[in-house]
């Protein structure tokens, strides 16, 4: 007789929504499983279905074993993750010297990160490589090991990982290109362009933050798609057709990541499908490099040695700009005077 039972178990390595929609993908094909369901906020992971007569301890290292290579593992008792300050010795100087390339950067005119009003392709560029490098990309990254996997059981090669990036550029040019002309239907006064522009500074802010790996609420209020929209774009990538890649490519557009979220905020205010549609596109270009690596290689920055100070020296990079950039917006709004001259 099959009897259905309830566990929960502990799960680690989870940083973001977007970890818990990779877990929820992967441990759905575990066997005899109904039901599941991750927690960012207790780190938890909750099964419901007929697993026979495996304990807890077996079913956790199973479940483990599904998981381990996005870098997350299961178990039946709670880990106390030391938060490991002493990373920043190393990534706080590294992240100087970025920022202060991306000052001289901003003096030679070639990009504009600190400013409220307009984001250049180059800078959208930047943001893009910034977030190919952020924990958020590990679902897209799990997403593209995931596809690959399954086509890879039917003897297929680079093919399948050309069709995924070709999709995530064209749906990322069109579809951005949508974002902006939709854009230009509410006709954004200057106000409006700041406030938006604001807003994109917030996410950023909040996306830095959870980089740090320091300040648990803020795992608490990332923004993130709707959850039905990422399940189903994350469940594409778990059938063979001919077209799957070229279609999950398509729906990365949609999961829960901070930093696309910010650039489509950014892209409404244009107003223009044009303009929308190559900020975008330049976004996707820079997120490019290390979803080739990752898609070609198996490369998972996520379960590296030197994550945690790969990841810090991000987030320090993208909090200072944030602050940079929300700094502009209330001078452009005329809460505060100008404090700096770039």
């Amino acid at each position: 007789m099959n009897e259905i039972k309830t566990y929960t178990f502990y799960a680690k390595g989870m940083h973001c929504k977007a970890c818990t929609l990779l877990v929820d993908s992967e441990i759905k094909n575990f066997s005899g499983i109904k039901s599941v369901t991750s927690d960012i906020e207790t780190h938890t992971v909750k099964i419901t279905g007929d697993f026979g007569d495996k304990s807890a301890d077996v079913i956790a290292g199973e479940l483990s074993a599904l998981v381990e290579k996005h870098g997350y593992s299961i178990s039946t008792k709670y880990e106390v993750v030391e938060k490991n300050l002493s990373d920043f010795k190393i990534a706080i100087p590294i992240a100087l010297a970025v920022i202060f390339g991306f000052f001289a950067l901003q003096k030679l005119g070639l990009v504009n990160l600190i400013t409220s009003g307009t984001v250049s392709y180059g800078t959208a560029f930047l943001i893009g490589i910034i977030a190919s490098l952020s924990t958020c990309a590990a679902v897209v990254g799990g997403l593209l090991l995931s596809m690959s996997a399954t086509f890879a059981k039917e003897g297929s090669s680079a093919r399948p990982q050309m069709m995924f990036h070709v999709g995530r550029l064209v749906s990322f040019f069109l579809l951005g290109g949508v974002i902006g002309f939709a854009g230009s239907a509410f006709q954004l006064n200057a106000m409006w362009s700041s406030i938006l522009s604001f807003s994109v500074g917030i996410i950023m802010l909040i996306m830095g933050l959870n980089l740090l790996d320091v300040f648990d609420f803020v795992k608490k209020i990332q923004p993130s798609m709707p959850r039905f929209l990422s399940s189903r774009a994350l469940a594409v990538s778990k059938t063979s057709n001919e077209v799957t890649p070229f279609l999950v490519g398509v729906a990365t557009f949609f999961l829960p990541c901070g930093f696309t979220q910010s650039m489509q905020i950014y892209t409404l205010s244009t107003g223009s499908f044009w303009v929308g549609s190559l900020i975008m596109l330049s976004f996707a270009l820079g997120t490019l490099p290390m979803l080739s690596l990752i898609s070609f290689s198996s490369f998972s920055i996520g379960s590296g040695r030197k994550a945690s100070v790969f990841f810090k020296t991000a987030g320090l990079i993208v909090v200072i700009f944030a602050i940079l950039n929300l700094i502009s917006g209330l001078v452009v709004i005329g809460i505060i005077p100008p404090i700096f001259n770039f």
